[in-house]
């Protein structure tokens, strides 16, 4: 549990929310791991950005493959050959479940972005002023995948 000034963070209810997005839209588990987050070089990660009395981010990250199962799982059809708009699109759904349903565990009144989804090789994703507050792994049938959390100051001097 990381605690800072305006948020108790505990994993336990990351872990219950994964879980639970996971068994109800693709029916697989994801049990928590241990295994570190690889950097973004061929990862796909999909972002929202949260805002009202707690500003930050939630973002998800696999690599390619495992996105291509997770899109033919969460909509019932052949996985994809490689990363396209409908591999995009429920990897940023299963970013905006994950942080809806967390949104209840952070602050009341709190809004989420629209889904962001960014793939390829050797980037960089940042949130201005932000800071880790939280990383988790996750082990699925297909593969692992990281669940990262980002929280940011009330001023980042913008």
């Amino acid at each position: 549990m990381l605690v800072d000034s305006t948020v108790q963070w505990h994993k336990a209810d990351l872990e219950q929310v994964v879980a639970s997005v996971f068994s109800t839209m693709m029916g697989i588990a994801a049990e928590p791991s241990e295994a570190a987050c690889p950097a973004s070089a061929g990862l796909l990660t999909a972002a929202i950005y949260l805002t009202g009395e707690w500003r930050g981010a939630a973002f998800v990250h696999c690599f390619p493959r495992q996105a291509c199962e997770f899109a033919s799982l969460f909509l019932a059809m052949p996985a994809p050959e490689t990363v396209d708009d409908d591999v995009r699109d429920v990897m940023g759904e299963l970013a905006n479940m994950i942080a809806g349903n967390l949104k209840c565990t952070l602050c009341p009144g709190i809004r989420v972005s629209v889904p962001s989804v960014v793939d390829g090789y050797d980037y960089c994703l940042r949130v201005c002023g932000g800071r880790v507050a939280c990383q988790c792994g996750f082990e699925t049938p297909v593969g692992p995948m990281w669940i990262t959390l980002v929280d940011t100051p009330e001023d980042t001097g913008s």
